[in-house]
């Protein structure tokens, strides 16, 4: 099957999955194209889909900038770990970061929004299963550091996004993240990859970050 063949694909089970649980409305896809050349995206660009994801910033300032002037509409998303010191180039790259997971990268972040008068839009990331290998706040301090980004920072925080442990059933973790967005009075949910997005869409996934099931192994 071709690329756009399983991008629609993924799009009918994504329509499937919300008609499953009677919802209204449809999670957006973020098609994830880390490791994947522009050759390789282009396909899909081309059938219009313009929401896309990167897990490095380096990777991301390789390809991304020449394919932003081509396709204008582009909403390019961070959904890896950023540092510190990348702030400023995935501020001027990005236009959604959705891994804000600690007070440096937040500070960092709202220093260069302001610095170069750029609005990002911003997920702060949740560890729900509490890996210590996986980035992302506890969920017992989310509430807190949502409030210290929305109070002290100055900071919109638009949504919650997990990564569930590969070996443990997602849905609990779903339903965690779910339960903390409604707590800190968020609406959206980045939550669902390749294997899983389906469950996500039942718990509620605003976005589902797809990229092998689409794009193919790396």
């Amino acid at each position: 099957m071709s690329v756009v063949g399983r991008f629609n694909e993924i799009i009918g089970r994504m329509e499937k999955a919300a008609k499953e649980v009677h919802r209204n409305d449809r999670a957006a896809l973020v098609a994830v194209t880390k490791t994947f050349s522009a050759d390789d995206i282009l396909p899909v660009l081309d059938a219009g889909h313009r929401c896309v994801g990167e897990n490095r910033v380096q990777e991301a300032q390789g390809k991304w900038p020449e394919l932003k002037q081509r396709f204008a509409d582009i909403e390019l998303h961070l959904i890896g770990p950023l540092q510190s010191n990348k702030a400023a180039e995935a501020v001027a790259l990005f236009d959604v970061i959705e891994t804000i997971d600690r007070e440096k990268i937040a500070r960092a972040v709202k220093t260069e929004m302001d610095r170069q008068q750029r609005k990002v839009r911003l997920y702060v990331q949740v560890n729900t299963g509490l890996e210590p290998q996986k980035a992302g706040i506890a969920p017992d301090d989310t509430a807190r550091f949502v409030d210290l980004c929305r109070d002290e920072l100055g900071l919109e925080i638009e949504g919650l996004m997990c990564i569930p442990p590969a070996d443990e059933n997602p849905g609990p973790h779903f339903a965690l993240l779910a339960k903390l967005a409604r707590q800190c009075d968020l609406a959206r949910l980045s939550m669902g990859m390749s294997g899983d997005f389906e469950t996500a869409i039942a718990f509620g996934a605003t976005s589902v970050r797809v990229g092998s099931a689409i794009f193919g192994s790396r």
